[in-house]
């Protein structure tokens, strides 16, 4: 085999990649718009506009260390609810988020949303079937 013939290969096997990711790119930003809708019909009233909450009542999701620290965590309490101290921020928060009725697909568009807005970054998409395996 040629040395033409191995560029042909990696210049295709570059395309392609580029393709998945930019795909993959395409379902995440879908994802987001979806969330960004979401979380003004359900978590606005508490964490804000600007994601930043309501000082020692409700913790901010901007910049928000419990949040991209705790992936499952922060899951649970969208489909769950959230009762009990948690730590974020280093301020402890101690009231009650009650169960929103969001289904997992809702619950992991307002994910991508709140990862990916305020200052939060994340690569790594959070999908319907992950949420489908959080237990309470």
């Amino acid at each position: 085999m040629t040395k033409k013939f191995f560029s042909i290969i990696i210049i295709f096997l570059s395309v392609v990649s580029a393709v998945a990711q930019e795909n993959l790119n395409s379902e995440r930003n879908q994802s987001i718009q979806r969330g960004a809708a979401i979380y003004t019909d359900f978590c606005v009233n508490c964490h804000m506009t600007s994601g930043k909450g309501v000082a020692k009542v409700f913790p901010p999701l901007a910049n928000s260390d419990f949040l991209m620290n705790n992936r499952n965590a922060s899951i649970r309490a969208i489909k769950f609810g959230q009762n009990g101290e948690i730590v974020v921020n280093a301020v402890t928060y101690n009231s009650t988020m009650a169960p929103l009725g969001l289904s997992d697909d809702e619950i992991a568009d307002v994910m991508n949303y709140i990862t990916n807005t305020w200052g939060n970054s994340n690569s790594k998409m959070v999908t319907t079937e992950e949420v489908s395996k959080i237990e309470q």
